[in-house]
């Protein structure tokens, strides 16, 4: 396929700027893949179309404060360093963008502080990785646990650019799923943002499993695609764990014929990079640079929750590989037509 066939028009006030009052009463909008039928529902009505056994895999990745504001040595410029993916802890180097890049050359130092006056941290930029990419080595003298101490107070919820705002103290909490335990995403797994703690304990219940993957959604996931051949783009790598517990509960479900639901794609993107040579998901930590686009054969979710995507992103592309092409565009002509909340903070869709 081709990647201008997944192009549409979408009016920017229907981009979420802002979450919803609520985690689970964003709208939902529930599609059932054999017959085509559409149903306009709530989002805590999800746990109408699921029984007891039945298995949701969420990705339990938690987001760090990951764009920072330092000033560069000599000119006192303001830079903004967003951090990427620790290269390595005890070397103190990471994989960052920066912008503006054209002022930022190896060897220059970068100083951060939370006034504007006293210095807490200080970088030393090491190499070139590409126009906007450079490896940092940080120069603290502190202990792994005081140096995320220090950059939680420094860095900012890395809201993605297009929500045209600072973010606020709301953003810390409603940036984050109410699971997330295991740090290192510099992106929310956007699906699980529906999922309150009120809801996910009438699902306990009700008798429905939780099964936890990692995923560390980075930029790649939503970087824009620039090749009209779907074939040829490449995915940047994620790290990604899929654990003993989650193969247990997920092949028990499947054995038993149960229903697994992919809770956003990237969970899907976790569970797909790990099947084993019989179909079953099986234990495996490492990277993905998985890109799923029609015709793809799925082999572990009978289900997907996830929210509305851009024209000609990666994800939208993943939906119609799941849903099928011509009702997963269809699905979101409806979704403009009824002003449906796209992106980050926005609505939800259930491919079940």
């Amino acid at each position: 396929m081709k990647l201008s066939e997944f192009s549409f028009e979408l009016p920017d006030k229907l981009v979420a700027q802002k979450p919803n009052a609520s985690r689970d009463e964003s709208k939902l909008m529930v599609i059932h893949r054999e017959t085509g039928e559409i149903e306009h529902r709530s989002f805590k009505d999800i746990i109408e179309y699921f029984d007891e056994g039945d298995v949701f895999i969420r990705n339990n990745t938690k987001v760090f404060p990951a764009r920072l504001f330092g000033k560069k040595e000599k000119t006192g410029a303001r830079i903004e360093v967003f951090l990427l993916r620790e290269l390595n802890s005890e070397a103190m180097l990471w994989d960052v963008l920066v912008d503006p890049a054209r002022k930022i050359r190896v060897g220059n130092k970068l100083y951060f502080s939370e006034d504007g006056e006293n210095t807490l941290l200080t970088a030393e930029v090491v190499d070139n990785t590409t126009s906007r990419g450079r490896t940092i080595r940080f120069l603290f003298d502190g202990t792994p646990e005081e140096f995320r101490e220090i950059l939680g107070k420094l860095g900012e919820t890395p809201l993605p650019k297009y929500i045209e705002r600072e973010p606020t103290q709301e953003d810390k909490e409603r940036y984050q799923t109410v699971y997330a335990k295991i740090e290192g995403a510099v992106a929310a797994p956007t699906a699980g943002l529906h999922f309150s703690r009120e809801l996910l304990k009438r699902m306990e219940i009700k008798g429905i499993k939780a099964a936890e993957v990692t995923l560390h959604v980075g930029l790649g996931t939503f970087r824009s695609i620039d090749v009209e051949d779907l074939s040829k783009h490449k995915m940047d790598a994620e790290y990604f764990i899929v654990n003993d517990d989650a193969v247990k509960i997920v092949n028990e479900a499947k054995a038993t014929g149960k229903r697994t639901v992919a809770v956003g794609t990237t969970s899907m993107r976790a569970i797909e990079s790990a099947v084993s040579a019989t179909q079953n998901l099986k234990k495996m930590e490492g990277w993905t640079n998985k890109f799923i686009h029609p015709p793809y054969k799925f082999n572990i979710a009978d289900a997907l929750v996830t929210n509305f995507h851009l024209p000609k992103s990666s994800l939208i592309i993943m939906i119609a590989s799941f849903l099928g092409y011509e009702k997963t565009m269809e699905a979101y002509q409806i979704a403009v037509k009824k002003k449906y909340r796209f992106y980050t903070y926005g609505d939800a869709m259930l491919i079940i």
